[in-house]
């Protein structure tokens, strides 16, 4: 949360001539409340598993690029679908970039507590190496404009796509 997935994401679909999927406002829009409230209803695992199955539907649709939340490749099932449908891009920027960029949304279900720099820098200690274990590239954000990030993935891809991967 909170390093650009949404905006690298759409510039990077237009670039490429995809359609930008986000699975958050998809999940949204098929439950007819917003993410908050459905933590709020039905808790975190409620949640994760309208994420998985909603991966279960995106198997047969081609052409997008896919952002998800950050906690969609904490299920070891849905990082096997995800990287079926192409390769994960890890996008990350250090706690103190994130808090500065989502101090002021409060639409963030995770960072609704005292100290939300804190939890920031939790959640990223204890999803980072799973993160890193399972991304085919990373990109830190912390200091890059959007249309930065978005170059070096087209290169990967570019790069990957020229050997065959």
């Amino acid at each position: 949360m909170g390093v650009g997935k949404t905006e690298v994401g759409k510039i990077l679909a237009d670039r490429l001539d995809l359609t930008y999927i986000d699975t958050d406002s998809m999940i949204e829009q098929q439950q007819g409340i917003s993410i908050n409230d459905i933590f709020e209803k039905g808790g975190e695992e409620s949640f994760r598993d309208m994420e998985s199955a909603l991966l279960d539907g995106l198997k047969s649709i081609t052409g997008h690029v896919i952002s998800t939340g950050g906690g969609m490749i904490l299920r070891p099932e849905n990082v096997k679908k995800l990287k079926s449908l192409g390769p994960l891009v890890l996008l990350w920027a250090e706690p103190e970039v994130v808090y500065k960029r989502l101090k002021d949304t409060g639409d963030r279900p995770l960072l609704n507590v005292g100290d939300p720099l804190k939890k920031i820098k939790e959640i990223l200690e204890s999803r980072t190496p799973v993160y890193k274990s399972v991304a085919d590239l990373e990109v830190d954000t912390s200091s890059l404009s959007p249309e930065v990030a978005c170059n070096r993935i087209i290169k990967f891809i570019s790069k990957h796509k020229d050997k065959g991967k």
